[in-house]
């Protein structure tokens, strides 16, 4: 068994953790907090990823070294630089797979389902910052510094997800406490959604396959579906009332957003959902060998995680 490590320790780097230790690797996990699972074989390590000096000391001697860090939205001109240079070196010094977590921010646009070798033209400046990241790596793979994929899903939901996902704490407590939900964008509009453990499943599958280095891929994800028929087949699984959701009108938003960085760096990023947002993820599913969770599996688990955190809370 092997040596793989992690930064990040949120959502998808934590699932990733697990997964890993599940099949005897070790793993180390670093985040400036130095949380994450408490398991047999994982290290819990509390450091600034981007000091590359630490990371190259602590990636040593491991087989992959996973990019799941998520800095705060609305600081990502001043944070991504620093942190994807220092895993870049690190992963270079060591000879370590680089396998970095991505998004959809780097495409244009779409008038049609999203696949991996769609030009990178994004419409945002979050986009641009993810671009330069995936395109810094990518050239020195291909120049034979290091080998290196990066895996993109689209907005994530599961276990776990909480605030920065429009399907975490402000929609399924809302729906289990029979309250109208306000969505930024049409509820109506065709949507992709990705589970989390799909995600980590993939990273892994990435980093484990020879023939994987040197691209992108995307998560194995579930038809696409509006965040209204969404609800309502969560609020049929809790047997409750469906309370409706409806759009939070665009004037809204942009008040909010004088107030609130989150809310205002969702603005340039409005048109994923005022649109279809459609992935497809036909290739990495042939090629990786993987499947979506099916989505009724997926809301399910979303549902129990939700009730037995709000139980808690209660």
């Amino acid at each position: 068994m092997a040596k793989h490590v992690i930064a990040g320790a949120g959502q998808v780097g934590s699932e990733v953790a697990r997964l890993l230790t599940g099949q005897g690797h070790e793993v180390v996990l670093i985040s400036r907090s130095g949380s994450g699972p408490d398991l047999p074989g994982v290290r819990r390590v509390a450091a600034d990823v981007s000091d590359r000096e630490k990371l190259t000391a602590l990636t040593r001697g491991a087989a992959v070294l996973y990019n799941c860090v998520n800095p705060r939205y609305h600081e990502w001109a001043r944070d991504w630089p620093p942190l994807a240079a220092s895993l870049l070196g690190a992963a270079e010094t060591t000879g370590a797979g680089y396998v970095i977590l991505g998004n959809l921010y780097v495409y244009a646009a779409p008038d049609r389902p999203m696949r991996e070798n769609d030009p990178l033209d994004p419409p945002s400046a979050k986009g641009a910052i993810r671009v330069k990241v995936w395109r810094d790596a990518l050239a020195a793979h291909e120049a034979g510094r290091v080998r290196v994929t990066e895996v993109r899903g689209s907005d994530y939901f599961g276990p776990g997800c909480l605030d920065q996902s429009h399907l975490g704490e402000r929609f399924v407590p809302a729906l289990l406490a029979g309250r109208t939900v306000r969505f930024a964008g049409d509820p109506d509009q065709p949507h992709s959604w990705t589970y989390v453990p799909d995600v980590a499943r993939t990273l892994v599958a990435a980093g484990e396959g020879e023939d994987a280095w040197g691209r992108a891929w995307h998560v194995p994800t579930n038809e696409p579906m509006p965040v209204r028929e969404v609800a309502e087949r969560l609020c049929a699984l809790a047997g409750v009332p469906n309370p409706e959701v409806k759009a939070l009108p665009h004037w809204m938003l942009r008040t909010g957003g004088v107030f609130s960085p989150m809310l205002r760096e969702l603005e340039e990023l409005r048109y994923q959902f005022v649109r279809p947002f459609v992935l497809d993820s036909d290739v990495s599913q042939a090629a990786l060998g993987l499947a979506p969770t099916p989505m009724g599996e997926a809301l399910a688990a979303t549902l129990a995680w939700w009730r037995g955190r709000l139980a808690v809370a209660a």
